[in-house]
């Protein structure tokens, strides 16, 4: 037997491991589905845009890596329960290539907060910190 929150600790990790599945697939409208409706995205600290509501994240990320192909992972989280209301922190890992020949390789944290709705638990809130990034631009750009 678990201890109290073990079913939502795996219902999260799963939430989690769909999560980068979609994205890597490009499934956007399940990938959407993972979100609250109101959802908060900072990637800020990595030199993105904070950005509030399910469309307006959606369309950002999937504007930003549509045409890469890409892999991200998540590793032994940090998960905390509390009712209705959980937190996490992910060490990560994101690999993205571009048909231009551009890459980037990057390791941090995603620090999220999650809700449980109707439909099981959604992500209300990402944040994405970096430890290390790196971009390699195409062959012959200085």
């Amino acid at each position: 037997m678990g201890a109290p929150g073990f079913p939502d600790w795996v219902s999260i990790a799963n939430l989690k491991a769909r999560y980068c599945r979609l994205l890597d697939l490009k499934e956007w409208s399940a990938f959407a589905d993972l979100f609250t409706e109101d959802v908060l995205l900072d990637t800020s600290a990595s030199g993105g845009p904070r950005l509030a509501g399910r469309e307006a994240v959606v369309a950002m990320v999937r504007q930003s890596i549509e045409a890469a192909r890409t892999v991200h992972q998540v590793h032994m989280p940090e998960i905390t329960v509390e009712q209705d209301q959980a937190s996490a922190i992910w060490p990560m890992q994101d690999r993205l290539v571009w048909p231009d020949g551009r890459t980037l390789t990057g390791f941090g944290h995603y620090h999220e907060r999650y809700r449980r709705q109707a439909g099981g638990w959604k992500i209300a809130e990402s944040r994405l910190t970096r430890l290390m990034l790196e971009m390699q631009r195409p062959t012959g750009e200085g």
